[in-house]
């Protein structure tokens, strides 16, 4: 019968305690006879007699434990009126000693209530004495035997923790050729004597859990080992996620409510990004950095508060989402050429050039004087120059350009190199008064650009000039959109060309005629 209960072994039934795999239990029990007699079978209150036990089981699999019980106690029978052998009693001291394999049967290892059967094979030492009366005639007995003796019972166990939990059971024991009332006149099956145990105790289980991350779920049932300290578990060992959204509550911010992980487990109704709780605009999808809230341009303004909702990429922009207007000119910064200085649209934000100052550079022109044939700048060049540099002064968002030209005596790259190297020349004294150097470019066009006709002395004066204009820094050259790219520049040094020498003398009979000075170069 215990073989086959052991193969009947369910595998999905649980261990008694997995964990703790012994378990001692202490225990109360009741005997009572059944023989030749009479039986006490399940009467409650003849003849009572009260014994104690000890058990000790160990787990073997999830199904089925081992182990061994030992139980002292009394078994007190008296015969009855009208009763076969009517007179007679027995009282016997009962010891058993049984190996068990404990059957558990399926039912999880969390539940409350917990069912078992039991075989048990052992012996059972029996020290009875009394008195029989056979046909009115008294005999007394006092034996002493030991018997083999096969035991079977059911129980339940209650479970009160992991490690504690409360039994009842009830078995029959069945000591083979037993004679406990001395009566010699047996029934073949030689099963006349046997008695039942009633007992009720406590289960202690013993052994170390295996929990490494210390949640109160073994390793072996938990399936999320490695929990932080301290984090609240449920059965399987992970940690609780009250609103079932797959980020536990002990990392969701929003424990109550379902919500991204990502977003630590906060809901996004819009999908922007931004928590719900955190969004100043959660229906409609906008921008963190905007708790939430749109901006179609992209200017850093949200789209409620802009006031210029259609300002283009990269544009600063003011609280109210509109272009920075820096100088207040009415022309936004992105647009305005000049945007620290107030100025029309119509200049592009840049002031415009006063009437009196276009008059003074072109005054300019007649007061810029060179040592003959060079570009060395005369002393009574350098007022007009200093002038020059007030005016860049005054106008901050101006580049100044300058010019040199020729008239049309000399050869074409000595003029063009002249020409060029007297406006140098202009410049670097610009430069040397504090002016930057961006702001000022010179060319040279010989006598390329005419102003006046150089078959006469008054032409060719007016040819030679040097001309000064401000344009927008970052606006074409003004002398290049007059006169075009400046003309390269000789690969080599050029002289200047030598005056023409006087005819030789011849002899004459007449007075000579005085000779006219040749004429003079610059």
């Amino acid at each position: 019968m215990g073989l086959a209960l052991v193969a009947a072994a369910p595998t999905t039934a649980q261990a008694q305690n997995a964990d703790k795999k012994t378990g001692i239990s202490l225990y109360g029990s009741t005997l009572q006879y059944k023989g030749n007699l009479g039986s006490q079978y399940w009467r409650a209150a003849d003849n009572v007699e009260f014994g104690a036990g000890l058990s000790v089981y160990r787990y073997l699999t999830r199904g089925l434990d081992i182990g061994a019980d030992f139980n002292y106690g009394d078994m007190l029978f008296r015969t009855g009126q009208g009763a076969p052998y009517y007179g007679s009693y027995l009282d016997a001291n009962v010891a058993t000693a049984n190996l068990g394999l404990r059957l558990k049967l399926p039912v999880k290892e969390t539940f409350f209530v917990q069912p078992y059967l039991l075989v048990a094979p052992g012996i059972v030492v029996v020290s009875n004495d009394g008195q029989l009366n056979i046909n009115n005639q008294q005999q007394g007995f006092d034996l002493s035997n030991t018997y083999f003796d096969v035991h079977g019972a059911a129980g339940l166990r209650f479970r009160v923790s992991n490690g504690v939990s409360l039994f009842l059971q009830t078995g029959q024991h069945w000591p083979v050729n037993a004679n406990f009332d001395n009566i010699q006149t047996r029934d073949p099956n030689k099963w006349d004597d046997r008695f039942l145990q009633h007992s009720a105790g406590l289960t202690f289980n013993l052994g170390q859990t295996k929990d490494e991350d210390q949640d109160g779920v073994p390793d072996r049932k938990d399936k999320c080992p490695g929990t932080p300290t301290g984090v609240q578990v449920d059965a399987n060992g992970c940690p609780i996620d009250t609103d079932k959204d797959g980020v536990p509550d002990y990392q969701d911010k929003c424990p109550t409510e379902a919500g991204k992980a990502e977003l630590e487990g906060c809901p996004d109704r819009d999908n922007d990004g931004v928590r719900d709780s955190e969004d100043q605009c959660p229906d409609t999808p906008g921008k963190r950095e905007l708790q939430g809230c749109p901006d179609a341009d992209n200017d850093g303004v949200r789209d409620q508060d802009d006031k210029c909702p259609d300002t283009p990429a990269g544009v600063k922009v003011d609280a109210s989402g509109c272009p920075v207007d820096t100088d207040g000119d009415g022309v936004p910064d992105y647009q305005d050429r000049c945007p620290n200085t107030p100025g029309p649209a119509s200049n592009k934000g840049c002031p415009e050039i006063k009437e009196e100052t276009k008059k003074r550079l072109k005054e300019a022109t007649k007061y810029i004087q060179f040592e003959f044939n060079k570009a060395v700048l005369k002393p009574s060049s350098f007022p007009t120059l200093d002038n020059l540099v007030q005016i860049m002064e005054e106008y901050p968002d101006y580049t100044l350009s300058i010019a040199g030209h020729t008239d049309n005596k000399g050869s074409d790259p000595y003029n063009l190199r002249l020409s060029h190297d007297r406006a140098a020349s202009a410049r670097t004294y610009m430069l040397s008064k504090g002016v930057p150097a961006t702001r000022i470019e010179s060319r040279g066009y010989g006598e390329l650009k005419p102003i006046a006709d150089n078959a006469t002395e008054a032409g060719r004066a007016l040819n030679r000039r040097v001309e000064f204009d401000l344009f927008l820094t970052g606006d074409p050259n003004s002398a290049e959109v007059k006169y075009g790219p400046e003309p390269p520049m000789p690969a080599e040094t050029v002289t200047p060309t030598p005056p023409a020498k006087a005819a030789p003398k011849k002899p004459a009979t007449k007075k000579p005629v005085p000779r006219k000075p040749a004429p003079r170069r610059r």
